[in-house]
């Protein structure tokens, strides 16, 4: 039988998702605890990978195992993890279906307070200069489909294409200052954080709206090698087929 874990964690203490050789990682924590619970060894395959210190308010991952699992799972498991990672749900779906391949689209959200709160420090990223929402939002509005993201991927990534299609993506104000959404079919590593670290660029006037598009769109070299840091990073939400959604 294969299953659905929904889950929730803070990314502070973690390498990320996916295991490491020389730290701890998130699918590490939950693939120990699922074995002592099924006393059975257990993998476990996330819907993507999220880099040391991003956040995640919505992730799902699957699992396959021949035991039914008990009422009291949630609570149990819920009770061996530590307090920074929570499942929220779990599900039986059909053997076939890919926690990572399955996935429609994939949001993030980066978020930005503009004064020192003690509260907020773990995850937002503090920025206290002058910022044009408008200009913002308008650079990455000229982004939006299907195009080469290269410019904004970390060097030595392993994928076989830089190809993304950006279906959404725009900045709000927010009490504490600004959130930045983006969704895309697929994201390349430290993508997110990069472009993010541009537009703030753009909107404080120290980078030419221009250059950002056309280093997409022409592939022109961009000498940005800035990233906004991870702290404030989300994965938001994971759209799946319905049977997935709503199980």
């Amino acid at each position: 039988m294969r299953y659905f874990l929904q889950l929730a964690y803070h990314g502070k203490n973690y390498c990320g998702w996916q295991r490491q050789d020389n730290a701890i990682s998130v699918q590490e924590m939950i693939e120990e605890k699922l074995a002592q619970l099924l006393a059975e060894k257990t993998s476990i395959i996330g819907c993507g990978r999220t880099d040391a210190g991003v956040h995640a308010h919505d992730y799902y991952a699957h699992f396959d195992t021949e035991k039914t699992l008990v009422d009291d799972f949630l609570y149990r498991i819920n009770s061996m993890l530590p307090n920074d990672i929570a499942i929220k749900n779990y599900f039986e779906v059909d053997d076939s279906l890919h926690a990572r391949f399955d996935a429609i689209s994939r949001t993030y959200k980066y978020f930005i307070h503009t004064e020192k709160n003690p509260f907020l420090e773990e995850q937002s990223f503090c920025w206290n200069k002058p910022l044009d929402i408008e200009k913002m939002n308008h650079c990455i509005q000229q982004l939006l489909g299907e195009y080469d993201f290269s410019t904004f991927e970390k060097k030595g990534s392993d994928n076989k294409t830089s190809i993304c299609v950006l279906k959404e993506a725009y900045w709000q104000t927010t009490e504490n200052g600004f959130v930045f959404t983006i969704t895309a079919n697929r994201f390349l590593r430290n993508m997110v954080r990069r472009i993010t670290a541009a537009l703030l660029m753009v909107g404080n006037g120290t980078l030419d709206e221009e250059k950002v598009i056309q280093a997409v769109k022409q592939k022109q070299a961009l000498d940005v090698k800035l990233a906004v840091p991870a702290k404030g990073l989300f994965l938001w939400k994971i759209t799946y087929p319905n049977a997935i959604n709503n199980p």
